[in-house]
Formats: structure tokens, C-alpha cells, sequence
């Protein structure tokens, strides 16, 4: 069967915009295409193991007191702008992105771009999570799973024997849904991943296993799916605090901004 265009790409990745700050950190003003074809010529081809993140309030709040996270964030070599907080910030601070690329939609299209050429591990959410997202992404796109790991391990003790693990397959790509701090764990055993391309999905995972669904359309176009997974979470009550940090320093921006421009 032949490709799509869409389906197409090439071995050699294309070079990437030049990254604009929003608010101390380096995003790359790209959309989901072209973040899609990125991480895919570049998981396809061969090199060092590369690190994308999908940048989102939270963990732009997090690096603010977490040195290691934040100098992770530093050494990516690829930055999207995963929350909508981080669009707005970026259009604020006049340096507009062509949107969000959240790291759901970022995932299917890999899988289904990437198709029976791509090998990809899965690491992350509950015990046997991975295992469904695994069979789901074989029988909708023909990819090959090399292998697939929950998310539930001790970060310290056992991350070594879980990356040989992955590494062992051989993967392409590795897409993992650990949830805090999953950037810092990527990098800091970037190479024992033995994975070409490295990327924190969150929940991406619980997705594609049909343990999780995606909010209403209306919210995503509005930009509001993050309010309406916290209105309806009471787990998630703790992150409003996170949030509201994160617009008082895009407010707090703009008024440096602007005394800076009076001058």
C-alpha cells in the first residue's frame, strides 16, 4: 500500500525555527505537522538520542524551584507548547506561536504517520495501561511495539533495569507518560533508553488504552480542556495553584515589559 503525503517523510530531519523565550524557556514555534515530522525523520534516521518536551503552566512553574528539572528542560532539543497557558504567555509577550501542540495529538500522530516503519516502547500510567496502549497502537497502525512498562516503579532503584529493558528492543522512539518530572528522567538516563527520539506524553497512554477519554471538542478550541479536567477532578484541585502562579508571572511579565518599553 502506498503512503499518503501526509504519511510521508524524510530520513533527514528538516531544520527546525529558531526557539522564542516565554518566560525563561526556549519553544520552537512550530505546529503539530511539523513537530510530527520532526520527531519522526529524526527517530527514523540516525544520531544521539534526542529529547522533546511538551512544555506546558505546570511544569514551567515547576522549574522555577526544581534546578534539575529546569536544566533538562535547557538540554531539549525540542520544545512545544503543549498547554494553551503557554500560547498565551508567548502571544503576551508578543512572540506568538502557531498554537498548541498537545502531547496527545503529538502521539497519535506519530503512531500513525509512522506506521509499520516505526518502533516505538511504551513506559507509563497504571499497571497493564501500557500493555492495552500497546495492542491498540499494533492493531490501528501496524507499528511495532518493542516493549511496554508501567509507569508505577521506584524512579531510583529501578529505572536502570526498566531502560535496558527498552533499550533492549531496540526502539525508535520512546514515548512515556510519567507524569512529574518525566523530562528530568528522560534525560537523565538518556542514553540507557537506547531510544532515538525520547518524548513525555503525561496521559497520553491512558488514552490510546481507553482508560481515559479526551474532553469535548468545544473545550479544546476554546482552549478550556485543562478547566474542565480540574472542575471535574478533585485530584487535580492542587494544580490551580500552579495555574494562577503561572498567569501572575505572564501578568507580571507584561508590566516589565512595558516599563522597559516607556523607557
Amino acid at each position: 500500500m502506498s503512503e499518503t503525503p501526509a504519511q510521508r517523510v524524510s530520513e533527514t530531519p528538516a531544520a527546525l525555527p529558531q526557539t522564542v523565550d516565554v518566560l525563561g524557556h526556549a519553544v520552537h514555534p512550530v505546529d503539530l505537522e511539523q513537530a510530527s515530522t520532526w520527531c519522526l525523520e529524526t527517530a527514523l534516521g540516525e544520531g544521539p538520542p534526542r529529547l522533546a518536551v511538551t512544555l506546558n503552566p505546570e511544569i514551567v512553574v515547576r522549574a522555577r524551584r526544581d534546578a534539575a528539572l529546569r536544566a533538562a528542560l535547557t538540554r531539549a532539543d525540542l520544545t512545544v507548547a503543549d498547554g494553551v497557558g503557554v500560547v498565551w504567555a508567548a502571544r503576551r509577550a508578543g512572540r506568538p506561536l502557531p498554537g498548541r501542540v498537545p502531547g496527545v495529538e503529538l502521539t497519535f500522530a506519530l503512531l500513525q504517520r509512522g506506521g509499520p516503519r516505526l518502533r516505538v516502547a511504551l513506559v507509563g500510567g497504571r499497571p497493564g495501561v501500557a500493555a492495552s496502549a500497546a495492542a491498540e497502537a499494533e492493531h490501528r497502525w501496524g507499528v511495532t511495539v518493542t516493549s511496554h512498562h508501567h509507569g508505577y516503579f521506584d524512579r531510583r532503584r529501578d529505572t536502570p533495569q526498566v531502560a535496558a529493558a527498552v533499550a533492549a528492543g531496540s526502539p525508535h522512539l520512546l514515548l512515556a507518560g510519567l507524569g512529574e518530572g518525566q523530562e528530568q528522567l528522560l534525560d537523565d538516563h538518556r542514553q540507557a533508553w537506547g531510544a532515538t527520539v525520547l518524548i513525555g506524553v503525561g496521559g497520553s497512554l491512558d488514552v490510546l488504552a481507553g482508560v481515559a477519554r479526551r474532553t469535548p471538542a468545544w473545550t479544546r478550541r476554546l482552549g478550556l480542556e485543562w478547566a474542565w479536567r480540574v472542575g471535574l477532578d478533585p485530584a487535580r484541585w492542587h494544580r490551580l495553584p500552579r495555574l494562577a502562579t503561572f498567569a501572575w508571572l505572564t501578568l507580571r511579565q507584561d508590566r516589565v515589559t512595558l516599563r522597559e518599553g516607556n523607557r
